[in-house]
């Protein structure tokens, strides 16, 4: 008698248990054998473990790992700039607002985790100085307002860096200090926007989104609003970070609580 004919799927099935049953080929003794780790590789391979877990886990909660950060400061022509410092005469009202930004600049690039800082201005006496103290320097091209002009700086460094987190930062802030900014740009979270409220309450001075997210600026009045209603989270902020000069009284504040080197350098002409 002939055997009955195998249905197919019986079929694959038997040629898999005859597979799994095969011997296993002896090692061939001629061979030579990988060596096992040594104690300082293993070692290694266990921090590398726990790091590669460490990232894994911190993307996972949404909290950024290792992020540079490019930051973009705005500077009015100066001229125009810090108007409500009049009382303090035509010369020393621009060379404080330059001192101002001077101070932010290098607040910032003095920052652990600041890449680079470009500032956005029209105005060739700020440029120069600015530049001189190590900002990259970029015309306002689009001249269409403040949140286009930091719209295109965020362009701008992402297009040399597109793993760059983006942060703005007013250009009024002479207390500024560099750890005060790590601290803060340390607590946004991967994927997500954030910004700290100035001192009265009502404004913005820092506006930061993690890398590959987008920066959307929505300064002017009552900003503070306006990034929490754009989807932004409020982060504290040291008082140096919140304190932006507008006034005489703002700047006696700023004072107290200590200036850069350019701001201080003109503090005793201001009465």
């Amino acid at each position: 008698l002939e055997p009955s004919p195998v249905p197919p799927g019986q079929q694959e099935q038997r040629r898999l248990e005859q597979q799994h049953r095969e011997a296993v080929p002896e090692a061939d003794p001629t061979q030579p054998h990988a060596e096992p780790l040594s104690w300082p590789d293993r070692r290694r391979r266990d921090e590398v473990s726990r790091a590669a877990t460490a990232v894994s886990r911190s993307l996972c909660e949404g909290v950024s790992v290792a992020v540079s950060w490019g930051v973009v400061v705005p500077v009015k022509r100066l001229g125009i700039a810090k108007t409500r410092l009049a009382s303090y005469g035509e010369d020393l009202r621009q060379a404080l607002a330059l001192a101002f930004a001077a101070d932010v600049v290098d607040a910032a690039l003095g920052c652990a985790l600041v890449a680079r800082v470009v500032v956005i201005t029209d105005d060739p006496r700020a440029a120069e100085a600015l530049a001189a103290i190590g900002a990259l320097i970029a015309a306002d091209s689009p001249d269409a307002g403040l949140n286009p002009a930091l719209a295109h700086g965020a362009d701008l460094l992402r297009a040399s860096d597109d793993t760059l987190g983006i942060a703005t930062l007013s250009a009024d802030l002479p207390a500024l200090r560099s750890s005060d900014l790590a601290a803060t740009l340390r607590q946004v979270e991967a994927g997500a926007r954030a910004f700290v409220a100035d001192a009265a309450g009502d404004g913005t001075t820092l506006l930061a989104a993690g890398p590959g997210t987008a920066l959307q600026p929505a300064y002017g009045p009552m900003s503070r609003r306006a990034h929490l209603a754009s989807g932004a989270s409020e982060l504290p902020g040291a008082a140096g970070l919140r304190q932006d000069v507008d006034t005489p009284a703002d700047l006696a504040i700023a004072l107290r609580l200590g200036v850069g080197r350019h701001t201080a350098a003109l503090a005793d002409q201001v009465h």
